[in-house]
Parts: structure tokens; sequence; C-alpha cells
């Protein structure tokens, strides 16, 4: 598993963990960061938040948030 954060724009991932208190991984929760979520990078500029497309929404979220959710890049012939 690797940080959100370290995913370049256009890049996918699955999101696989989140790390933090109960508030945390609740908002996230409800902005679609759910296990098996599918999401791109759309922008990780080396400041400023990143901007993440996740089930139709694009969600902006600080580095620091970025950093506490866990992501494994999709296998061959998985994803839609």
């Amino acid at each position: 598993m690797i940080e959100l954060i370290t995913l370049q724009s256009g890049e996918q991932g699955l999101v696989r963990a989140l790390h933090g208190g109960r508030h945390f991984i609740g908002r996230l929760a409800a902005l679609g960061f759910t296990p098996g979520a599918q999401l791109t990078m759309v922008r990780n500029d080396s400041f400023g938040p990143v901007i993440i497309a996740v089930r139709g929404s694009q969600v902006a979220l600080g580095r620091g948030q970025a950093q506490r959710v866990l992501i494994t890049r999709p296998s061959n012939g998985q994803g839609s």
C-alpha cells in the first residue's frame, strides 16, 4: 500500500485504508473514500491541496489528509 499523496496527476488507485480518528474516517467515507473505491488524481502540485476524482465527484484534500489515505494501484484488467 502507498499513500494517496504519492500519485501523480492522471494516475489511478484503489482505496484500501484510512488512518485517523472517527471524525476524519467518517468525513472521508461520506465523500466516497471507502475501501475498494477507484479514484484518479486530478491535480497534485508540489504545494497546496490535491484534487481527486472519486465516485463521480472531485474532492480537494489537504496534503496531510491525503497522506492518511492508503491506496494500491489497480492491477491490469481491474477497474472500469
